[in-house]
């Protein structure tokens, strides 16, 4: 996509004080979106460009590069360009690259035609020409000090660049020189969450790994993971491949915090084996109908079974027509135990005090604004996410659709509620289906407040939730299948970094909109254990076990497999193969301490036949048994296979078969 197109953008590559026609270039500088990554691009405008000589600046920028095509490779391309700008790209990016030594910027042939292209993440600063002094013109400095030539606007000034730059970086006037406009990368709040990720110690690490040809395999995914992935890309475009065992390396030097499966000494590991019996099979029901939840209260509106319902909740999730109101009490919104008057009076209070924190920011003027960088950063992330946020439905699409305008107020709203955390790309992902389902920018604002109070560590600097969860999971999957746990490990993928997007949005990329809802609503009512979401990525993994193993698949393989899982994954039967690891691991008598800790079970021994929530010494399990009411509803198996008629009680729905 061409965000920004201006001819009559010159270089004058000439010293001298006489500015011949052959000094003079004209060419046309373009910024263009690809793939989640914002390019600079300026050419000429001869169409007898010598492509021998063409100059990029890296995404590592660490030199200039020259592009050089072999003999071969100009005989099969001709000598005719493309006939688009999109085929001209697609172009440079298949070619081999050579570094190209340089000093005080890039240099080029007097007698050749040159351009240049570079990566806007790896822009450092930009200096202007005294204003009304001559033709405007920039000069883009890149990390690691690379100078490009000068541009100059003899055809309109540079202003729009300079305004089309903002949306995607943030550009601070030097106090040194004010001709100087300096990329501050400290406030991009998603660079700085995912970076942090990873020590500031090991960062030449990731560094080093950029863009290796694993990392088309994670091509489709979100913007979310494509911020670390495209952290792995160098300026070459070698086809060799990285080690997996190096990239094993990285991640283990790289995330200190995430020590997964750790040997004490090589070549010998010490496996516990507990099993944990056969996976029984489990039903789930129909959604929870209005006359379900009309019933289940009282003349005043208050819940009268909130254990209940949330059993109900979790064995079949809502139907639609409740969802806005169920949501506000799963998401604690609502209190349980209020009455509608009550509910009434705490959405008048909400509504105040949500209109006083927009005003907050609506209030600010652009010259505020120019004296808050990190207002006008947050500003400039959510814009470009929501245009960008579930436009292929319908509440969400078309242009200036109302939906994508309440999503951007209420995020924009949000950082003036938690500013220190403000926004951080993904935060889009988690507000969309409550919106929708909410059709009202209050109570939307205030259930998203919850939801982000249980995902807050998910998108904090350090990123500690998501390094625990990655950790918890992998204890989970060792406990489920050792066997499974030692093949990803022998193809260095152990650390189950694929499941990174899983976790930071909930499944958000990995489901249907509609399927996302009843997911969502599902894992609200913590139900029927902690960490329920961990269960479904066990489930996810063990239902590809099989083909990942039988297919040998090796690193690479694997990312790319998980990756394209997307939208095919049965939210039904991942529900029920996640509930029936659960009742596996309560039903277990010698449960590891931290596995209990993990799913919150305070004791580790139950008897499958219990219907109390009590094991034989009394101790009340984070989940009682008789969740699992008699239903008659189709059975769905571990196995996938479905019965239509068999009906299962409680009892039977607790026994291995």
């Amino acid at each position: 996509q061409v965000l920004y197109e201006q001819e009559g953008v010159f270089i004058h590559s000439s010293c001298g004080k006489n500015y011949d026609q052959d000094s003079l270039m004209s060419g046309v500088l373009r910024v263009i979106e690809k793939e989640n990554e914002v390019i600079v691009d300026w050419r000429p405008l001869d169409d007898t460009l010598d492509t021998s000589n063409i100059l990029c600046a890296g995404k590592d920028s660490s030199s200039v590069v020259e592009w050089t095509q072999s003999p071969k490779e100009r005989c099969s391309q001709g000598t005719d360009r493309p006939s688009s700008y999109e085929a001209e790209w697609d172009m440079v990016t298949t070619v081999s690259f050579k570094k190209k030594p340089h000093s005080n910027g890039a240099h080029a042939n007097g007698e050749s035609k040159w351009s240049f292209l570079f990566s806007l993440s790896d822009l450092k600063s930009i200096k202007q020409n005294k204003e009304g002094v001559g033709w405007s013109y920039l000069v883009f400095c890149l990390k690691d000090d690379v100078k490009l030539p000068a541009l100059h606007f003899h055809h309109g000034d540079s202003k729009l660049l300079i305004k089309c730059l903002e949306k995607h970086v943030l550009l601070n006037e030097s106090p040194q020189d004010k001709r100087v406009l300096l990329v501050n990368s400290q406030s991009k709040s998603l660079s700085q969450s995912f970076e942090n990720l990873f020590d500031e110690t090991s960062y030449g690490l990731l560094q080093k790994l950029k863009k290796d040809p694993y990392t088309v395999t994670m091509g489709k995914f979100s913007k979310v993971t494509n911020y670390i992935f495209d952290s792995f890309r160098l300026s070459d475009t070698s086809n060799q491949r990285r080690p997996p065992a190096e990239m094993a390396d990285f991640f283990h030097d790289a995330i200190p915090g995430l020590k997964i499966n750790q040997q004490e000494e090589p070549g010998f590991e010490v496996i516990t084996r507990i099993d944990l019996g056969k996976q029984p099979e489990v039903t789930r029901r129909e959604p929870v109908s209005a006359e379900e939840w009309v019933k289940n209260m009282d003349s005043e509106g208050r819940i009268l079974n909130v254990d209940y319902i949330k059993k109900l909740i979790f064995k079949g999730g809502l139907c639609h027509t409740l969802r806005k109101e169920a949501w506000k009490f799963l998401l604690g919104y609502f209190p349980w135990n209020s009455t509608k008057e009550e509910r009434a009076n705490l959405q008048k209070r909400k509504t105040d005090e949500y209109f006083r924190m927009k005003l907050q920011w609506k209030s600010v003027s652009e010259e505020q604004e120019k004296r808050n960088s990190r207002l006008r950063d947050y500003r400039s992330l959510i814009e470009k996410d929501v245009n960008r946020t579930d436009r292929t439905n319908k509440f969400y699409e078309g242009e200036d659709n109302p939906g994508l305008i309440l999503l951007h107020d209420i995020l924009m709203t949000y950082c003036m509620y938690d500013f220190d955390l403000g926004y951080v790309q993904g935060m889009s992902d988690l507000l969309s289906p409550v919106l929708y389902v909410m059709e009202n920018e209050v109570d939307a604002f205030w259930c998203f407040v919850s939801y982000m109070d249980q995902m807050h560590q998910n998108f904090e600097e350090q990123m500690q939730g998501m390094k625990k969860q990655l950790v918890q999971l992998s204890n989970l999957l060792r406990l489920l299948d050792s066997g499974f746990c030692s093949y990803l490990e022998s193809q260095d993928s152990g650390y189950l970094y694929f499941c990174f997007r899983w976790l930071l949005i909930r499944f958000k990329r990995e489901f249907s909109f509609q399927d996302i809802l009843r997911l969502w609503e599902v894992m609200w009512t913590e139900l029927p254990c902690q960490n329920f979401h961990l269960l479904l990525c066990c489930a996810i993994l063990e239902s590809e076990k099989q083909q990942i193993m039988d297919k040998h698949y090796g690193f690479n393989e694997i990312l790319k497999h998980i990756n394209e899982l997307s939208m095919k994954i049965d939210v039904e039967y991942i529900l029920c193969k996640a509930e029936a690891i659960s009742m596996q691991m309560m039903n277990c008598k010698e449960l590891p301490q931290t596995v209990s800790e993990i799913l919150g079970i305070e004791s580790s021994s139950v008897t499958p036949d219990s219907d109390t929530g009590e094991d034989e010494s009394g101790a009340v399990l984070s989940c009682p048994t008789s969740l699992y009411q008699s239903v008659s509803t189709p059975v769905i198996a571990a196995n996938g296979t479905r019965d239509s008629t068999q009906q299962m009680s409680e009892t039977q729905s607790l026994t291995p078969a």
